[in-house]
Parts: structure tokens; sequence; C-alpha cells
């Protein structure tokens, strides 16, 4: 059985949608067992089926709003979230998936699962949609606001695997994000990044401009934390954007309305191409156990395939061959 810590009460819509997210991954999964980390007089109502689910209670948790998370993870030992991470790192757990905010994931993810031997700094890795239907991870987006060129080239070696294992890619190409496709264009963090991969034994194909994020350019698209978070969010607000643009034009008039109702399938087709809540999370590349960043404001369908996108990471052993990786490498 693979074993899965849940923190219950992350996340904007807590703990209802990650008890619902829960019960329908155990539906769907039959080899996995949930914890549900969380205020145990909240989520027992909620719980209207406990099969392979068990409450572990907790007086407390993160806020999506806190400060000072860096220093909160430290003090704070009781939260949903911090007890949710030492059972995966007390081996109790396999991974543990959290709609929390993003300041404590990282943290925790670093001080109470641990980081890898070997590996620089973790980095938050979401997998972005594509106009054909396939999916290309992008890293970091978030967790590292500065990176040193060496740090990207292990992003985009780590990167490889999970593109490989979890998405199913083979000898996936990998990309590095900048403002134009000549080999010396960017900034000097990209210049000596694009020499490092030129370099290495990837399947490097260059620099990728943002208009061709999603058009299927490459399998990895690595990037700084900073620069990855304003791309990723960027993308999110034009597919939002598009969608109420649309909305309006088709219920405009009659005849949208009526193009509306013939299109229908085709649209549904189209958002669920690019609906963020098919993929789950992100997750924490460079810690000991599995850690998935959901989205904070995920819906209970939206968690159950993070739990499924945690499930995977663990059935397909990517942890254990990053770390023979970075054996090899040390």
């Amino acid at each position: 059985m693979i074993k899965i810590a849940i923190d219950a009460m992350g996340g904007d819509n807590a703990p209802k949608i990650t008890v619902d997210g829960a019960m329908q991954a155990i539906q769907e999964f039959n080899d996995i067992e949930i914890m549900l980390f969380g205020d145990e007089n909240q989520i027992k109502p909620l719980l209207s089926d406990d099969t392979r689910i068990t409450i572990v209670h907790c007086d407390d948790y993160f806020r999506m709003d806190e400060k000072d998370l860096a220093q909160a993870v430290r003090r704070r030992k009781d939260t949903s979230m911090i007890k949710a991470m030492q059972a995966c790192y007390d081996n109790k757990c396999d991974a543990i998936v959290t709609a929390g905010p993003t300041g404590a994931v990282v943290s925790g993810g670093t001080l109470i699962v641990k980081r890898i031997p070997g590996f620089y700094r973790p980095a938050l890795g979401p997998v972005i949609p594509q106009v054909d239907g396939s999916y290309m991870l992008l890293l970091d987006c978030g967790a590292n606001v500065e990176c040193k060129p060496e740090w990207l080239l292990q992003f985009a070696h780590i990167a490889s695997i999970y593109s490989e294992k979890v998405l199913g890619k083979i000898n996936p190409r990998v990309g590095l994000l900048n403002n134009g496709e000549e080999e010396k264009k960017g900034r000097e963090l990209d210049i000596l990044t694009y020499d490092l991969l030129k370099a290495s034994n990837l399947n490097f194909i260059g620099n990728v401009e943002g208009k061709e994020i999603l058009m299927n350019k490459c399998d990895v698209l690595v990037t700084d934390g900073f620069t990855g978070n304003i791309a990723l969010k960027t993308i999110e607000g034009t597919a939002k954007g598009f969608s109420v643009v649309l909305k309006n034009s088709l219920t405009a008039t009659f005849r949208g309305k009526l193009g509306a109702i013939i299109a229908r399938k085709n649209l549904n087709r189209i958002r669920k191409v690019f609906n963020a809540n098919e993929v789950g999370g992100a997750v924490l590349f460079g810690c000991n156990s599995v850690v998935v960043k959901a989205h904070g404001s995920s819906d209970a369908y939206a968690y159950k395939n993070a739990i499924r996108q945690a499930r995977l990471t663990v059935k397909e052993n990517v942890i254990p061959i990053i770390k023979d990786v970075l054996n090899e490498s040390i």
C-alpha cells in the first residue's frame, strides 16, 4: 500500500475539499491509504466514507495569508502540514499532499522532510498543458527567486527523470526559457546555463520563448523561480481572461448562443485541455519524500488529482531514481 499524508487544513476551501478529494481518491485507487492531518472535530462530520482513511488530530494549521512562514515552520510543530511532513520523514507515509501556503511548503520540505543529499535547492515543478493535449514540466516556478546555472542544470536532469517516469516522455526535450532563441541571448544566468545544458547529455533543444510555452516545443522547461512564477501566472490569467471574453461573446447575441450550444462538446474539450484541475499540483523536487503542492483554490476533483500525482510519483520510484543519479554525480 502507498501511504499518503494529507494536510487536511491547507487551502482556501479546507477541510471540505481535502476530505472530499481524499474520499474520491480512495474510490479510484485501491492501492493507497490516506492519513488526514487536521482538526478532527471539523474533519469527522465530512468523512462519510473512512475506507482506508485515518485522522490524525492537529490543533493548529497555517492560514493562507500568514506572514513569515519560514519562522512559523520552525516554531509551530503541531500544525497539520508539519505533522504530515514529519510522518514522511519518519517513513510512516510515502508522500504528502497540501494546498497550504507555498512558503510553508518550501520551508517545510527543506527543514522537515529534508533535502536529498547533493540536491542544491528544492524547486517547484508544475505540469503545464499543451495545445496538443500533452504536458510539459516547468521548473522552477517559485521556490527559488534567484538561481545559479548549476542549479538549473540539476533541475533539468531531475525534471527529465520525472517527465520520463511519470509523464511517459521518451528522451524528454529540454528547453531554457529565454527572451529569444539565439544562443547568446538573455541574462548572464541564461547564457551560462545554456552552455551547461548544451554540454550535458540531456536532449537540450535550446532557448524557448514565452510565446512557445504552450506549443509543445519541449517536455521540460527550466528557468529561475522568479521568471517561472510570472510565466505560470501569466498563463493562468490569460486562460481565465480568454474564457471570460469567449463566454461574453457567445452570450451577447442569439446566434452566438445557438453557436455555443452546437459547439458545446468542442468547447468543453478545449476547457478540459487547459484546466489546471486535471493536473492536480506541483511537485517540490529535491525532497526525501514526494511532496505535492496543490493549488490553494483547488476543488475536490483537483485535489483528488493531486493525490493521483503523488501516488504515481511514488509508484514509479522517482525519488530513489533521483537519489541514484545524484549519488553518481557526487
